[in-house]
């Protein structure tokens, strides 16, 4: 909005004393415009509902978006970035900084982009081959609006001498984009709610960092047995013995607290020997290892 309304140089018109309506009143205007997104993780998917507000078209391109997911969401598909420019009139930035996304907006991005359009990033400054973008800035007609930058002050405060902060056509914001009085307290509230469903289950929603037990285990080992201190130690050192990884460990004592069941996630199938070790101790009633469906 900002950039098609230009509304900072409206503002600064104003605080100059300078009455400018005629030259303000030229902007494209968004509705029936395509709006293009490039990632579509959580926060670019909130961008379609926004797009669609304004009354925009939505298209996107992710590399794991197939054409049943663009369906799905309603949106057009685009088979990569420099098609998304094609397509677009805006375009949105939404992909986290990586080897592979490193400097991936450059000339041949910037090229594809109708003249006059507007390009927004909030995700990594890194992301865009800064010189192209000024390129397609100084000749192309582009407006940008960007709240992230290379060498930007890591404190709340300091001296900012990028290139880009002069530049007509380039609307800057601080890094703010996350940051609200809400969003701090949303924040707040939903460590709070992690930290609680971890008390009381064990388990950790929204983990990001890590792998689904699936991905990793090809069986399951369940041992029935009493509750008593050193069956899991004695489980887990035939598995050592064997070299059986763990990739995850669930114990639940029965009511009375007298039997448990162990439910154990583990990379390979423990040999017969091996099942049979376990079930030779006194506490252990059974012990059985079953594959992962996958």
């Amino acid at each position: 909005l900002a950039c098609d309304r230009r509304i900072p140089d409206n503002v600064i018109d104003l605080r100059q004393g300078k009455w400018n309506k005629k030259e303000y009143s030229q902007s494209r205007g968004l509705h029936g415009r395509t709006l293009g997104i490039l990632g579509l993780g959580a926060i670019a998917q909130e961008m379609i509902v926004r797009a669609r507000a304004f009354g925009m078209n939505a298209v996107a391109h992710s590399r794991w978006m197939s054409v049943e997911v663009a369906a799905g969401l309603q949106i057009g598909r685009a088979e990569d970035a420099v098609q998304l420019a094609q397509m677009s009139d805006v375009i949105t930035v939404h992909v986290a900084l990586t080897p592979e996304t490193r400097g991936m907006l450059s000339d041949e991005f910037f090229g594809a982009l109708k003249p006059g359009s507007i390009f927004v990033n909030t995700s990594r400054a890194e992301v865009v081959d800064q010189p192209a973008l000024l390129r397609a800035v100084r000749d192309g007609g582009i407006r940008a609006g960007l709240d992230v930058f290379e060498g930007e002050p890591e404190t709340g405060t300091g001296g900012y001498d990028g290139e880009l902060r002069n530049e007509p056509g380039v609307y800057c914001t601080h890094h703010i984009g996350a940051s609200t009085e809400q969003a701090q307290e949303a924040i707040a509230a939903e460590t709070v709610r992690i930290v609680k469903e971890y008390r009381a289950t064990g388990q950790a929603p929204n983990v990001v960092n890590v792998k689904p037990r699936l991905q990793l285990a090809t069986h399951l080992l369940v041992v029935r047995h009493l509750d008593r201190v050193g069956v899991l130690a004695h489980v887990l050192g035939v598995l050592k013995d064997e070299g059986v990884n763990v990739q995850e460990m669930e114990n639940v004592v029965l009511g009375g607290a007298t039997a448990a069941i162990a439910q154990i996630s583990v990379d390979k199938e423990p040999t017969a020997d091996g099942l049979l070790r376990i079930k030779l101790n006194p506490n252990v009633f059974d012990a059985t290892a079953f594959p992962i469906p996958r």
